[in-house]
């Protein structure tokens, strides 16, 4: 059959259709193009065309005038007898009289008709199962999945929204610009905020937040760790965590006021009102009674102020003596401004402030050489928005989540979204010209184009909704097996979230419109009489197939490729030297309802003579995150010999260095024998030692050049750096030191390998014998700094599920399309087969096509991938190099994957007995 028909003139089918009456167009066109085919081979292409153009003219009248139809069809018209005799075109479609009426305007939709459309859809999925279930396992699973993502992402980008005028909620902050690094920091010192208040009346509202580690808390006789947050009155004014009992304007105005969150209210006081009820916070010497004053709902999951209960800040242990000192930074300041206030502008007030209450970090930068950043400013207290201080790690001291996470969760969602609904398209379109013969019937049956718009979306909705519906109850069920996977939290209530219904409900509309209508609109659009001719055909796919098949392929390769080095990152992290020996060593927290320096020597005592412990010692920082989830950091800042130094403040006990196997590098560790050492001596790491600037640190004397007075300090020993926090931050230099009075909060012990097996369940039965009141946490060392890694874990692990998604839905898609392909070209393989074609060369012509493809999405994918990955990797001052070798694999796999895609149909079709595909012919 010949590919380039004859056509009549296009332009005189618009003029048709201009003139013409809806309700006669269809009917009109089809018996107009039948008589030009019939024409063309009769008279000849060019006659027929002239022919057909006359035609055309003879219904240039003032009947068919569209800009006179509503006012002639209102009226009695008789159409002229020359039209009845105008050829057999209309004697069959026009009859000699007719009113308005006999042409009424069918209902796009009638209760009937929706009854019959929705026949129809079931009765042709049911008889099309194979293409039915491709395209509701694509949705589903896609459905299934963006609502997990969309759901971690909502969560993500809603925190601390919930507060009413959260929009003028600002967390101010310290900038500095370092010629070595610019630093912002959230932690403040104590009298900044009463300063701020004073200095800028126009400050609605300020507080101050000092959080730590939990507190031991007694009530009636019983004993609870809870987070205790010390704070200001201004608390219950800038946040609006409902008050649940209480009067929120003076429940913090005490200073022996605490109020409770609703769930320790309930685990403390149980159905009892607890209003007025004495609490007891603190241990040995530090303990203080409270008086309930009122009860606060407990703060939502995506809350970045947390809280079990809440006193005055002036209760903290150091605020007596802190309270003047601008050099201690340790806790974050929260200021409401009003409406009328800009925060830009309140930040350029701010300037003289930081020049007032800073003057010698100021001298400091300066003899660095700091210079003026874009504002003009060396050191500045600026304002952090409260709703973006969740994505600012520098603000919330690493504990936020990463906005570029956030962002390739939404980015991964929509891009398995988006591969289903290719698919969808794909196959709509290429099962349509398999149902065009279906079409030609109906319209010659008088459907118009809507009415087959809607039936044919109607189904393509149809399977969306039954998609959307299983990918609802596969969420449902996978709930809980999500949680775990990626250690999330989610909850079911947050499914019914109105913002979170109203965005699915939205991805389903925008499927359902895209992913069906299209196809649907494309269908409507094939004429009648060349689709009754069979003159459809589906040899040459277009652009928009083959550009479909490149994006879906193209976007499972970047998921790919970014999987392969998000794990060798993740590989690269877990296994770099951290400067101590991580294997073997236990690490339990003490918690608060026991003296931790007491339970560690009676741990000693209890395995001194057990052979397979080989060291004991305690600390109080952990090393990574153990079961107790808390994670605290101690840093001092002090001038020597007018260098600015910077420190992290590490407690530990005797045996630390020998316990977690720290290189000795000159000097000795801390020892029994000299009592000085739990006094005024410390042990510093190598980086330290470099800022100091002395050639032979050990034995040297040094305190704050600022503090005439106090005790000088000794350095009696130097060990190698050691990453006391993720390997993802840089190492600080560190101070040890050893302290009687200072609480242990975990012991560590390390085992030998021998005893790995039985060495916890050993140790819980001690500690069951040592601290009977406390619960035994314990956990092995090497899984606690793995969680150091949490984020980047969880990106891996979501990458390759991505990934894996991905793949298999662009695998699904491109397996039915080759296979409707491949039907298409029945005839022409048996021909070949006939003409001599082999098997292989066969496979190879119909594989050909698709592969070119793969390997187009491959060329669009490689730069993309690695140019994203590169950036997240400039993240970290430590990180692996993306080797070209990832993108070969995933180019050799991808072409692999869709060779053996296509090569179930290709090898079925080369098989196949040409005398049976050419039979009809």
């Amino acid at each position: 059959m010949d590919d380039k028909l004859p056509t009549p003139p296009a332009w005189a089918d618009r003029l048709l259709k201009w003139v013409c009456p809806p309700e006669l167009l269809e009917e009109l066109l089809g018996d107009l193009h039948e008589q030009f085919a019939d024409q063309v081979i009769a008279v000849g292409e060019q006659k027929a065309r002239q022919d057909y153009l006359l035609e055309v003219i003879k219904f240039v009248r003032p009947y068919f005038i569209r800009q006179r139809a509503v006012q002639l069809l209102t009226q009695k018209t008789t159409l002229p007898d020359s039209l009845t005799t105008a050829n057999n075109i209309s004697n069959r479609s026009i009859h000699s009289q007719h009113k308005a009426s006999d042409y009424p305007r069918p209902l796009l939709v009638s209760p009937d008709m929706l009854r019959n459309y929705l026949k129809i859809a079931f009765r042709t999925l049911w008889k099309s199962k194979g293409y039915a279930a491709i395209n509701v396992v694509g949705l589903s699973v896609a459905f299934c999945i963006c609502s997990f993502l969309f759901l971690t992402a909502y969560l993500q980008l809603t925190f601390d929204q919930f507060h009413q005028d959260s929009d003028r909620i600002f967390q101010a902050y310290l900038f500095s610009n370092d010629p070595q690094k610019v630093s912002r920091t959230g932690t403040l010192p104590l009298p900044l905020m009463p300063a701020l208040k004073a200095d800028y009346p126009e400050i609605e509202a300020a507080t101050r937040l000092v959080t730590g580690r939990k507190s031991l808390v007694e009530v009636k006789g019983r004993y609870f760790d809870k987070l205790v947050s010390m704070t200001d009155p201004d608390f219950l004014k800038i946040f609006s965590f409902p008050l649940i009992k209480g009067n929120r304007a003076n429940a913090l105005n005490n200073l022996s006021s605490i109020v409770l969150s609703e769930s320790m209210a309930r685990a403390a006081f149980g159905t009892e009102d607890p209003i007025g009820k004495p609490v007891k916070v603190g241990s040995d010497n530090t303990v203080k009674q409270y008086i309930v004053s009122g009860v606060i709902r407990d703060a939502p999951y995506n809350s970045s102020i947390r809280y079990d209960a809440l006193v005055r800040v002036e209760n903290a242990p150091s605020y007596q003596t802190e309270k003047e000192n601008w050099s201690a930074f340790f806790h974050p300041v929260f200021v409401k401004l009003p409406a009328r206030v800009d925060p830009t502008t309140l930040e350029e007030r701010l300037k003289p402030f930081t020049q007032k209450y800073f003057p010698g970090n100021l001298e400091e930068l300066v003899k660095k050489g700091a210079k003026p950043d874009q504002r003009g400013d060396i050191m500045a207290v600026r304002l952090q928005k409260l709703t973006n201080v969740h994505f600012d790690r520098d603000i919330s001291n690493g504990r936020g989540a990463p906005i570029a996470v956030v962002y390739v969760l939404l980015g991964i969602a929509f891009f398995i979204l988006l591969i289903a609904c290719i698919n969808f398209i794909n196959l709509n379109i290429a099962r349509s010209f398999t149902r065009a013969r279906e079409v030609g019937v109906r319209k010659s049956l008088g459907a118009l184009k809507n009415q087959l718009f809607v039936q044919i979306g109607g189904e393509a909705t149809l399977i969306c909704l039954i998609g959307f519906l299983v990918g609802l109850l596969l969420t449902y069920l996978l709930f809980p097996q999500f949680n775990a996977t990626f250690d999330s939290r989610l909850s079911f209530d947050y499914l019914l979230q109105p913002g979170f219904v109203a965005l699915m409900l939205s991805v389903f509309i925008l499927v359902a419109l895209v992913a069906g209508g299209y196809p649907a609109w494309q269908m409507t659009k094939f004429n009648a009489v060349e689709v009754l001719k069979g003159k459809i055909s589906m040899k040459r796919p277009g652009i928009l197939r083959n550009s479909l098949i490149v994006t879906q392929f193209a976007m499972s390769c970047l998921l790919a490729c970014c999987t392969i080095i998000a794990a060798q990152q993740v590989d690269y992290l877990r296994t770099r030297p951290l400067g101590f020996q991580k294997e073997q060593v236990i690490s339990i927290p003490v918690g608060n309802q026991v003296n931790g320096r007491q339970v560690l020597q009676r741990l000693r005592n209890k395995l001194a003579t057990d052979p397979a412990v080989l060291a004991v010692t305690g600390t109080g920082v952990n090393l990574g995150q153990g079961k107790d989830r808390v994670s605290s950091r101690s840093t001092i800042g002090f001038t020597y010999k007018g260098k600015k130094i910077a420190t992290d403040w590490l407690l530990v006990d005797y045996d630390y260095v020998k316990t977690l196997n720290i290189r000795m590098l000159s000097g000795r560790d801390f020892n029994r024998a000299y009592a000085a050492d739990s006094v005024d001596r410390v042990v510093v790491t190598e980086s330290l030692a470099k800022q100091l600037g002395e050639t032979n640190p050990v034995g040297t004397y040094f305190r704050d050049d600022e503090d005439t007075t106090g005790a000088k300090s000794q350095i009696i020993g130097v060990v190698a750096d050691f990453h006391l926090y993720s390997v993802a931050d840089e190492k600080n230099p560190i101070m040890m030191h050893v302290s009687h009075s200072e609480p242990i909060h975990y012991i560590f012990v390390r085992v030998s390998e021998s005893s790995l097996a039985v060495a916890m369940d050993k140790l819980k039965s001690v500690w069951n014998e040592v601290a009977p009141q406390a619960e035994f946490m314990g956990s092995f060392l090497d899984e606690n700094v793995d969680a150091w890694y949490q984020n980047e874990e969880m990106l891996s692990r979501l990458f390759s599920l991505a990934s894996g998604i991905a793949i298999l839905l662009s695998c699904l898609g491109l397996f039915a399309i080759a296979l409707m392909a491949i039907e298409q070209r029945t005839k022409e393989i048996g021909i070949r087969k006939v003409m001599g074609a082999s098997i292989p060369s066969l496979i190879v012509v119909l594989s050909q096509d698709f592969v070119k493809l793969v390997i187009i999405a491959l060329a669009i994918s490689t730069p993309i991938a690695w140019l994203g990955m590169q950036s997240w990797l400039t993240n970290y001052t430590e990180h692996v190099a993306i080797s070209v070798w990832v993108f070969v694999l995933v180019g050799l796999g991808a072409v692999l994957i869709a060779l053996a895609t296509i090569s179930i149909h290709s090898v079925k079709a080369a098989l196949m007995n040409p005398v049976k595909s050419l039979r009809s012919e």
